[in-house]
């Protein structure tokens, strides 16, 4: 295992940044709020630790990038951010979500109170669920795992013209494996952040996904037409489980963290670090740090302390 320890002055220009203007608006803050702020920086802190990496495989060795402090953050001409009359976000189911309405129900309002909590001073609303047919989106049988997946390039265009027009972001989620290409095996999730959509699948979280015993594996000679969505009629979810539901909130808030501008962050552990794999997906906490806590503040303009008392 290997650890990432930046030094604490180093951490505290990253979230104060080095612009006269940037560093007069952070000092705006409470005392209180720059005490959490700061207070979590130092070494040995019971919120935020280094990060770690425990392969090559990690998200940091394998993906080289140049850390975004705040500064960066807010200096991007491309970042997205809230305006009046665009301060929803709507989430969009695609297909089905587990055996039993009530189920579902109460699975995807977790995720609305979780997201609302997060982006603490936005509206978060589910718009009426659609079938995979509805999204006339291509859809192939991944040839080595053999389970049934959506092209997710194409969900992002349904979803651009689905999107209201008081939305700050419409995020699609779905139970079914995504691909963006042919060449590709598969993807975790798709976004443009100018165009402010993200579609992203949870079928990836189930615990049994890679296992030969799966549920979602189709019959080796099964060949389905292109255009016959009858292929989904009944296909197998995975079940909604407490650990499921962790992951699905950690990934909705990390993915919409990126519509904002807020690039994988190498500072602390945080929600926003980059993950190549389900474990170290596991590892991330569900917050983000105190460099990527200004990020959003700045962004929607809530207060610090009415975030953590929701």
């Amino acid at each position: 295992m290997h650890v990432i320890e930046h030094p604490v002055e180093g951490l505290r220009s990253a979230l104060r940044s080095t612009r006269k203007d940037l560093i007069e608006t952070y000092e705006k803050y409470s005392k209180e709020e720059k005490s959490l702020l700061e207070g979590c920086l130092i070494p040995g802190n019971s919120l935020f630790s280094p990060i770690t990496f425990h392969s090559h495989s990690d998200w940091i060795p394998s993906h080289p990038e140049t850390p975004q402090d705040f500064q960066s953050f807010y200096s991007n001409p491309y970042r997205r951010t809230p305006n009046k009359g665009h301060t929803t976000i709507y989430i969009q189911t695609i297909g089905s979500f587990g055996e039993g309405v009530g189920i579902t129900e109460q699975y995807v309002e977790w995720l609305r109170e979780y997201c609302q909590a997060f982006f603490y001073g936005l509206v978060v609303e589910f718009l009426p669920a659609v079938t995979v047919a509805s999204t006339s989106c291509t859809f192939r049988v991944n040839s080595n795992s053999y389970n049934l997946q959506l092209h997710a390039g194409e969900l992002l265009g349904f979803l651009k013209k689905r999107k209201p027009k008081d939305a700050f972001c419409i995020v699609g989620i779905t139970m079914i494996d995504l691909y963006p290409r042919d060449s590709w095996n598969f993807v975790f999730g798709q976004a443009s952040l100018t165009e402010g959509v993200g579609v992203f699948s949870f079928a990836r979280y189930d615990d049994d996904f890679y296992k030969r015993s799966y549920a979602g594996r189709l019959k080796k000679a099964m060949k389905p037409k292109p255009g016959d969505y009858s292929v989904f009629q009944g296909y197998y979810t995975p079940p909604i489980t407490s650990k499921l539901l962790l992951r699905s909130c950690k990934t909705l808030t990390h993915e919409i963290g990126h519509i904002f501008g807020v690039q994988h962050c190498q500072w602390l552990q945080c929600v926003m670090q980059g993950s190549n794999h389900l474990e170290e997906s596991d590892r991330r906490p569900m917050d983000v740090c105190p460099i990527c806590l200004r990020k959003l503040q700045s962004a929607i303009g809530f207060k610090i302390a009415d975030r953590y008392k929701c």
